[in-house]
């Protein structure tokens, strides 16, 4: 359960009309979406499989020995040791020993990974799909009043973006009129120097959020405002009192701000800042190749940004915008509105790369045959359904007997 609580008054910048709020107490049950959790849970150890790819195909033989990858667990994130994770991806590593005297393990690529490695890379060296990604990097800083962060921002949405794991080397020196390296004037834990990246000059044709393309404005009050109603998508089982309908239905009317707008004026607890608070989170989301992020990535933009726990409020108060999912051992943010139930309504080139991963992850060998892991555990399941009920038609089968 969270607590549900809107504004008695809300202050909004001199050219909006002021609304007056009714106070809303109540509490927003959270309620499961079996469609979202899969689209979370099917990525389930991408990352690590494909950090642990780059690093088998950042050695010179492209085969390394499993001893130098056993250490880098920790690094590479895996959930567990190195030659047990090599082996639940029989179609995407492959073990050997060279044939030399007492050689130890060694892991490879299989022919079916190297292939799709190579249209990966084939993809990342596209000078329309690096365009676009500089422009995504771009737009992800002018969410800054500053237009620039620290580096360890960054790197919490560096694989969601879709950055090569070299960026810094492989990316950033072809955009110089984009981005530079600069400091950030204050010091980390140990005293150390931060460093970021700073958007080299504000770009007024990149700050249109994705909710804005396509909407006209409405003339008010002597300026340009767009009136924008969110998405919301609420999970079957979802009931929301009425008086929070009624304020959600109020909240949905107030003027949109956009997310390259600086409101900080307003005031913070104010459901006009919330609404703009909901529009910088909805277009963060909206920048991520997936569509969704972990929730602490967004926490750690939020602090950063001065928006504290109103980006915590935010993700809470509105469960048909956001939703929160918690498999695969962590909390995810998914941008519900850009999915149809568990698929992508929009996949950028990266995730059908991605996704051509997941399919070689997904097979694995029985009786040397090769089969889709997701199809066997569904028939594993039916088998263990149909047991259970075997066995209560015996047991029912057995009490009539005894009756009788």
């Amino acid at each position: 359960m969270v607590r549900f609580t809107a504004t008695i008054t809300t202050a909004i910048h001199h050219h909006f009309r002021r609304q007056i709020r009714t106070f809303v107490n109540a509490r927003v049950k959270w309620v499961r979406d079996p469609y979202l959790d899969t689209s979370v849970e099917k990525e389930k150890n991408l990352k690590p499989l494909l950090s642990l790819k780059n690093l088998i195909l950042s050695h010179p033989s492209k085969s390394p020995p499993l001893r130098t990858i056993s250490p880098l667990k920790p690094k590479l994130n895996l959930p567990t040791t190195a030659l047990k994770f090599i082996q639940n991806y029989p179609f995407v590593f492959k073990t050997f020993r060279p044939p030399i005297p007492l050689s130890t393990l060694h892991v490879k690529l299989t022919p079916n990974a190297e292939s799709v490695h190579n249209d990966e890379t084939l993809l990342l060296n596209l000078s329309h799909y690096r365009k676009d990604l500089a422009q995504r990097l771009a737009k992800l800083l002018m969410l800054t009043r500053a237009k620039r962060l620290p580096f360890y921002v960054i790197k919490r949405f560096k694989f969601d973006l879709g950055l090569p794991h070299d960026y810094l080397l492989s990316f950033l020196p072809e955009f110089p009129e984009y981005f530079q390296i600069c400091r950030m004037g204050f010091k980390d834990s140990n005293g150390c120097e931060v460093f970021g990246l700073e958007l080299v000059k504000w770009r007024k044709d990149l700050a249109v959020s994705v909710l804005e393309k396509g909407v006209k404005c409405e003339d008010f009050g002597g300026g340009k405002r767009v009136y924008i109603r969110y998405s919301m998508n609420l999970p079957r089982g979802f009931d929301l009192q009425k008086k929070v309908k009624n304020w959600a239905e109020e909240w949905q009317n107030l003027p949109y701000i956009s997310p390259y707008e600086d409101a900080f004026h307003l005031a913070p607890n104010s459901d006009q800042a919330e609404k703009w608070t909901v529009g910088v989170i909805h277009e963060l989301l909206s920048l991520l190749v997936s569509k969704k992020t972990e929730r602490e990535n967004i926490y750690c933009l939020g602090d950063y940004l001065g928006f504290g726990i109103r980006f915590r409020k935010a993700l809470e108060h509105h469960p048909g915008i956001f939703y929160l999912s918690n498999k695969i051992r962590t909390h995810t943010i998914v941008l519900r509105e850009a999915f149809n139930k568990n698929i992508l309504v929009e996949k950028h080139p990266l995730m059908r790369m991605r996704y051509k991963y997941i399919s070689l992850m997904n097979k694995v060998l029985r009786r040397g045959i090769p089969i889709n892991a997701g199809a066997l555990r569904h028939r594993e399941r039916l088998a263990s359904l149909k047991a259970a009920n075997s066995k209560r038609i015996k047991h029912v089968k057995s009490v009539e007997t005894k009756e009788d």
